[in-house]
């Protein structure tokens, strides 16, 4: 299909009248096509009612008409294939049980505590601390994965202590120690 340039379609183009024959002659076979792609009469419509608004914007720029067939199942095709790469990404998968499995509450109280007194951290300190003590990165990788010196991740890992320890007050302690027991039983 060769594209020449010609004045664009528009309301009242020379053109209308050329498209609209074509239209109503091949609409039909261009819904088959779309339905035998996708399998479902509905979502063909939509493939094909998009198929033709991309020929007739292209219309005035098409030079030989002998090959429009081939052109607009060209775009029916491309439509579908873009419109099941977008529905794919996005599509959920319908099963008897529930996606996700209940997580079991281990110190959920205590992990509550903790994430609301990490909100009150900044946020570069906080993606600090998340890097350094819950992903259990070294400072080295902490660095790496933020872009900047291991002597600003260690700086930033201590306000944001010093941050956390203000706002978790008494149970500071009391978490820390917890953490200690649980370190201590996982290596004893």
């Amino acid at each position: 299909m060769v594209l020449s340039r010609k004045p664009s379609t528009g309301q009242g183009s020379p053109y209308d009248g050329e498209f609209a024959r074509y239209f109503g002659a091949r609409a039909h076979s261009l819904r088959s096509t779309a339905f035998l792609l996708c399998g479902d009469w509905h979502q063909a419509e939509d493939i094909t009612q998009a198929a033709l608004l991309k020929l007739y914007l292209a219309w005035p720029r098409l030079s030989k008409h002998d090959a429009l067939d081939a052109y607009a199942r060209k775009i029916v095709l491309r439509v579908f294939l873009s419109e099941h790469r977008r529905h794919w990404r996005k599509r959920e998968r319908l099963t008897d049980e529930p996606p996700e499995l209940p997580v079991e509450d281990s110190g959920g109280e205590q992990a509550m505590l903790v994430r609301h007194a990490l909100s009150a951290v900044a946020p570069k300190q906080r993606a600090v601390l998340v890097l350094r003590y819950f992903d259990d990165l070294s400072v080295e990788e902490t660095a790496a994965a933020l872009g900047c010196s291991t002597g600003n991740v260690k700086s930033q890992a201590a306000r944001g202590l010093q941050t956390l320890r203000k706002r978790l007050g008494p149970h500071f302690s009391e978490l820390a120690l917890q953490e200690c027991g649980k370190e201590v039983s996982r290596n004893g």
